[in-house]
């Protein structure tokens, strides 16, 4: 082999460029701390769909929930038997605050007046009922009759009685089962469940 490139001696020349360590360390260390944050991130993940450390979470939300009775006292309402219905028709099918009376009577309920509704309401009810009534019966009488009708609106009048009036609108087909207005009524009834802190 003759030119330029002529070996002499017992060593080779180097045919490859220096190492340069540094970044090689460089790299190496970049890639832990890569590594080391996708982990991080996944168990992040992980916790949040999984429900995280049951003893972590417990323990922040006993110092974030407020202290509380063990639960809210019930609300003292009404029995159907305290309370006097009026019942008006505001549809044109005739007959049908008679036949709802003689209902709401079977369950207990008084009745006071029944017939027609006023031209303010007359053919003007769109849904299955209004429940009309003093202000004092929006916590007390209209959520009992309410138990009765589901769809029924509660307004508030003038008046000073705690009579209500329960005025039948064009969508109005039945009353509730007396079993369905019993449960509805009883959940009224029962204490409110502690909060779950």
């Amino acid at each position: 082999m003759g030119g330029k490139y002529r070996i002499t001696g017992d060593k080779y020349p180097r045919m490859r460029r220096p190492r340069h360590r540094g970044k090689l360390i460089l790299v190496a260390a970049a890639s832990v701390v890569a590594l080391g944050l996708a982990g991080w991130g996944t168990l992040q993940l992980i916790d949040v769909f999984s429900g995280g450390d049951k003893k972590a979470s417990a323990a922040d939300h006993k110092t974030d929930c407020p202290t509380a009775k063990p639960s809210a006292p019930a609300k003292a309402l009404p029995k159907p038997a305290k309370i006097t219905v009026n019942v008006y028709n505001a549809t044109p099918r005739g007959g049908l605050a008679k036949q709802a009376a003689d209902e709401l009577k079977k369950r207990g309920f008084v009745i006071g007046k029944v017939g027609n509704a006023t031209a303010e309401y007359d053919k003007k009810v769109p849904g299955p009922g209004v429940l009309l009534g003093a202000p004092s019966a929006t916590n007390g009488s209209f959520p009992v009759l309410g138990t009765q009708l589901a769809g029924a609106v509660p307004k508030t009048d003038t008046r000073r009685t705690a009579d209500v009036d329960l005025i039948l609108g064009t969508k109005f087909t039945t009353f509730n089962t007396p079993q369905s207005a019993a449960a509805a009524l009883a959940a009224l009834t029962e204490p409110a469940p502690a909060p779950s802190c």
